[in-house]
């Protein structure tokens, strides 16, 4: 007896670009999907929209985020230059996804007999759990449709987490989009896949509950050969980057030891510190690299972990797996090796910063000061690196209200040339 299974995945949409190719692939806006086969355009009509969107999925995403977008524009009004985001630039600079794209569908057996009428029945069951369990208003689902020109049946959900959260560092309340408030992590999405599979049951659906651990969206072999490919070539390049802005910030340290102790002031060339800003936009390059890597490491391991129940069934697959757990041992390496980098320039550029605010003038301590704000909010930093890095200094109580220190460490050191006689150290190059 075959069985048949109920698939629910997420997978967030980070950036405004994403949204409008996922929202062009999702309205059959192409005249061909030639990457996609199974695509049969000429089905296309028989499309379920349980949530319709006429217009374009970017234009339609801006009408839901109008109250958040008018917030930030007056937010900006009243920030200083140097820290003013246009909001499309905010939205996709920020580590927040701008959207979640939810998917409902099961194993193609299920739906073998089923009318349109019966499909659109399980589909609504789909969106009751969307709206009663995940709890996402109508308001904040951008777009939702069945597909019905493909092989198996299934359902797209594109919803905004569109909220008001407590903003700590103000106390008030601000918009952001935050899918943490309705799929917190992966055990809270096990436990939704629990539940999903539980309220289809109920409803006389005979289904057995997906298996765990396989969550992750399907790529095909040559999909995983391919962007393997491309994440190994992109890797190398930003590493190469890296490696040659950190070199030359070395070069510039060693040109300006000499002066560095100046009993008053330190005095640090443009140059060097455009260096130093320079190796901190090359690493945040790699920094932003890590999801990417850890979404194919794990689907990777993923893959061939289920691999092993179905090797009587996929004997011609064997030799493109054992590759792919070689490629994926590869990138396992090379992250760990970039994190380790990472934690060293990191290490470098808090004492940097630190003998920036112990020694420099007024002028170098508040650029300084403006800087580790802005790694603060970028969270290259967190509260305990920015106290370590402005204890003792004149900026200690600006920067200790900024990452809203606890009172317990708010305690002045009083003599400013005895904290810093105590704390002196030389870069480590």
């Amino acid at each position: 007896m075959n069985l048949n299974y109920a698939i629910f995945r997420s997978e967030p949409i980070m950036t405004t670009q994403d949204l409008s190719q996922i929202g062009s692939h999702n309205k059959r806006e192409k005249q061909a999907y030639n990457s996609n086969p199974d695509i049969k355009l000429e089905l296309s009509k028989d499309n379920i929209e349980l949530v319709p969107l006429a217009e374009k999925y970017l234009k339609g995403f801006h009408t839901l985020t109008k109250e958040y977008k008018k917030e930030h524009e007056e937010r900006m009004k009243t920030e200083r230059k140097s820290r003013k985001k246009k909001y499309h630039d905010m939205l996709n600079s920020s580590r927040n996804c701008v959207a979640d794209e939810l998917m409902f569908t099961a194993t193609p057996e299920f739906f073998k007999n089923m009318t349109r009428e019966d499909i659109n029945e399980w589909a609504n069951t789909c969106m009751d759990f969307v709206y009663n369990d995940l709890c996402y208003t109508k308001e904040q689902v951008l777009h939702s449709v069945v597909h019905l020109d493909e092989k198996t049946p299934h359902i797209h959900c594109v919803v905004v987490p569109l909220v008001k959260k407590i903003d700590n560092r103000t106390n008030t309340e601000r918009y952001t989009i935050s899918k943490k408030q309705y799929i917190k992590d992966k055990i809270h999405l096990s436990q939704l896949q629990d539940l999903y599979h539980k309220r289809l049951t109920e409803k006389g659906y005979d289904l057995e509950r997906g298996i765990k651990g396989s969550d992750n969206k399907h790529i095909k072999i040559k999909e995983y050969k391919r962007v393997t490919k491309k994440l190994n070539q992109e890797l190398n390049v930003k590493n190469d980057r890296l490696d040659k802005a950190v070199n030359d910030f070395e070069d510039k340290m060693k040109s300006t030891k000499n002066i560095l102790f100046d009993k008053e002031y330190v005095k640090v060339k443009k140059e060097t510190f455009d260096s130093m800003n320079n190796v901190i936009k090359e690493s945040k390059k790699v920094m932003e690299m890590q999801p990417k890597l850890q979404t194919i490491f794990n689907e990777v391991d993923n893959y061939t972990n289920s691999y092993k129940s179905l090797e009587k069934e996929n004997k011609k697959y064997e030799k493109e797996i054992t590759k792919l757990k070689k490629d994926n041992k590869y990138l396992d390496q090379e992250n760990k090796s970039l994190m380790d980098r990472l934690n060293y320039i990191i290490q470098l550029l808090k004492k940097f910063l630190r003998k920036l605010l112990q020694r420099g003038n007024e002028y170098t301590k508040d650029e300084t000061a403006d800087a580790i704000k802005d790694y603060y909010d970028n969270e290259v930093f967190d509260m305990h690196d920015v106290i370590g890095i402005s204890r003792g200094t004149t900026k200690q109580d600006e920067l200790y209200d900024y990452v809203v220190a606890p009172d317990y460490y708010k305690e002045r050191v009083r003599n400013y040339e005895e904290e810093y006689d105590k704390d002196d150290f030389e870069l480590s190059m």
